[in-house]
C-alpha cells in the first residue's frame, strides 16, 4: 500500500468513526488500522467546523447571531449523530451516579439517561449555544474551524494515556494509538487553529491541557480509564472550555 493510500484511508476511517456521513464502504481489513487514523482526528473537526460555519454565514444574512448559532450546533449535531452529546450524558449519569467502578461502567453502557446526564446535556448545551452567538456577534465566525479541530486532538491524548475502562465498545475497537499518531494530530489541529482565529489559538491549546489533564484524572479515579463515552464527554467539555478562553481574548 502507498503512502497517499494509507493517509486517504486514515482521514476515510476517522470519518466513519466519528461522523454519520455517508461515506464509501471500507473493508473490514481497513478497520484493523483505526488506531493509526486518529492523527485525522482533527480534521474531522474542522470538517464539521467548515459545514457549520457556512451555515452560520447563511443564517446571519436573514437572522440574528443567536439563531444563527442554533442552526449552526443543530448542523454539528446532526453531522456526528448527536454521538459525543450522548457520550457526555452516559459519562455524567456513570461518574456521579454509581458507587463502585463496576457499578459506574454498568450504568454508563445503559440506554436510559438519568438526572446527571439530563442536566449535563442541558448545561454544555446551553452553554455551547450561548458562548457560540457570542463569538458570532463579535465576527469570529471563523472560530468553528479552531474548536472543532483542537476539541477532536483531545481524544488521541486520552486514548493513549489511558487504558480501555471496559474491554469493549468503540474505544477499545480502535485501540491505543502511538504517541507519535497524537502529537500530529495536534500539530495539525493547532496549524489550522492558527490560520483560522490568529495567535490566540495557542493560547487557546494550551489553556487545554489542565482540562484533558482534569478529565483524565476524573476518568483514571471513577472507572480505571477512558471508554468511547468518556471520549464524548472529552470532546464537548474541551469544546466550551476553548470557547470561553478564545472569548475572554477577543
Amino acid at each position: 500500500m502507498r503512502k497517499n493510500d494509507i493517509i486517504a484511508t486514515d482521514m476515510l476511517l476517522a470519518f466513519v468513526l466519528l461522523t454519520r456521513l455517508p461515506l464509501p464502504h471500507l473493508s473490514k481489513a481497513a478497520f484493523v488500522h483505526q488506531r493509526r487514523a486518529v492523527w485525522a482526528f482533527p480534521l474531522v473537526g474542522l470538517a464539521v467546523g467548515a459545514l457549520a460555519t457556512g451555515t452560520a454565514a447563511l443564517a446571519l444574512l436573514w437572522w440574528p447571531p443567536s439563531v444563527a448559532a442554533g442552526l449552526a450546533l443543530l448542523v454539528q449535531i446532526l453531522i456526528t449523530g448527536a454521538m459525543h452529546e450522548d457520550g457526555l450524558a452516559d459519562s455524567a449519569d456513570g461518574v456521579w451516579g454509581g458507587f463502585d467502578r463496576a457499578r459506574r461502567l454498568e450504568i454508563m453502557k445503559d440506554s436510559h439517561i438519568g438526572t446527571y446526564g439530563v442536566l449535563a446535556l442541558l448545561l454544555v448545551t446551553a452553554l455551547r449555544w450561548v458562548l457560540l452567538t457570542a463569538l458570532l456577534s463579535a465576527g469570529a465566525i471563523w472560530a468553528l474551524l479552531a474548536l472543532g479541530a483542537l476539541s477532536r486532538a483531545s481524544l488521541p491524548v486520552m486514548m493513549a494515556s489511558l487504558p480501555n475502562a471496559r474491554g469493549s465498545g468503540l474505544s477499545q475497537n480502535v485501540g491505543r494509538p502511538r504517541w507519535t499518531s497524537v502529537y500530529i494530530g495536534i500539530a495539525i489541529a493547532l496549524g489550522f487553529s492558527l490560520w483560522a482565529v490568529g495567535p490566540v489559538a495557542g493560547v487557546v491549546a494550551i489553556s487545554l491541557c489542565p482540562v484533558v489533564l482534569a478529565v483524565r484524572a476524573v476518568a483514571r479515579v471513577k472507572i480505571g480509564g477512558q471508554t468511547g463515552d468518556i471520549l464524548g464527554a472529552t470532546q464537548q467539555i474541551t469544546e466550551v472550555c476553548a470557547a470561553l478562553v478564545l472569548l475572554a481574548f477577543l
